[in-house]
């Protein structure tokens, strides 16, 4: 039997069915659902150390890189653990003509373990805390005059500092006085970080970059509270309690009362205060 005599297998149709057309694997990695599939592959792939942007206020967490992007050079804040003092570092300052062109401002990232801070926050509160990367682990600061610095080891209500995520990434850090923090030119044509700006104009808008891990972390922890998976904001006075008071061979002292005020101040929003009050009652000394 020759070729042209063979029987070619087709499949059954009837009269009048439409031909379905067949889908091409193709489509399937060049379509918006395989880019997106893409997209969220490369994100698991991702090195847990990659620096990216925060895309919510709680997303701010872990090492975290403050830039500014000053003209002609962007700045990063830095803390100079020798001299004990802030410094607003020229990212540009060791580059020449003859050195390769600058990278963008939001491909920038640390060189120097001096460029980054790590940022913490009581469960349940909305303030951060800012520590220096480099020494004794310093605070962040700035008082009712709106001078910054950063020389003390323990939190108070001038190291806390609130982070407003803008639309375009941005951020701005508002203190415990509602005012800005911001990049200013003091005398000697030097410049400085101030605390004192009432408004967010360009020199109090910073780009924040945190690492990958710690924004994933924070995803899946907001996706939990959202399910009602796990209650994140967790009371936990005893490690509070540590941090702000010492009672001497690494012990921890927490107040007898009920804890159901705990949980009614922070539906209210109010933990860090309620907490505040507990701690002050458990003060030993009268004269205090």
């Amino acid at each position: 039997m020759s070729s042209e005599d063979k029987v070619r297998s087709t499949k059954l149709k009837f009269k009048g069915e439409k031909t379905k057309k067949k889908r091409r694997r193709e489509d399937d990695e060049d379509g918006p659902s395989g880019s997106s599939r893409r997209r969220r592959k490369d994100e698991d792939e991702e090195s847990p150390e990659t620096w990216v942007l925060p895309e919510d206020a709680n997303d701010i967490r872990g090492p975290t890189f403050l830039l500014h992007p000053s003209d002609p050079s962007p700045i990063c804040v830095t803390y100079d653990s020798t001299r004990g003092r802030i410094i607003l570092h020229s990212l540009d300052k060791e580059r020449t003509e003859d050195t390769a062109p600058s990278a963008s401002v939001l491909e920038r990232t640390p060189t120097d373990v001096s460029q980054v801070w790590v940022t913490t926050r009581v469960a349940g509160s909305p303030t951060i805390n800012l520590r220096t990367g480099t020494g004794e682990g310093k605070f962040l600061s700035c008082d009712k005059h709106g001078l910054v610095s950063a020389d003390r080891e323990a939190r108070g209500p001038q190291e806390e500092w609130t982070p407003v995520v803008f639309p375009d990434g941005m951020v701005a850090f508002m203190n415990v006085y509602e005012k800005y923090l911001g990049v200013d030119e003091v005398a000697g044509g030097t410049i400085a970080l101030r605390g004192d700006s009432e408004e967010v104009g360009f020199a109090e808008r910073f780009w924040v970059k945190i690492q990958s891990k710690y924004k994933k972390e924070a995803h899946e922890e907001a996706k939990q509270r959202k399910e009602g998976i796990a209650d994140v904001t967790k009371i936990d006075e005893t490690g509070t309690n540590k941090v702000y008071q010492a009672w001497g061979a690494g012990r921890s002292v927490v107040s007898v009362e009920d804890k159901k005020e705990l949980k009614r101040a922070r539906k209210e929003g109010r933990l860090a205060e309620a907490m505040l009050d507990r701690r002050a009652k458990l003060k030993s000394d009268r004269f205090c």
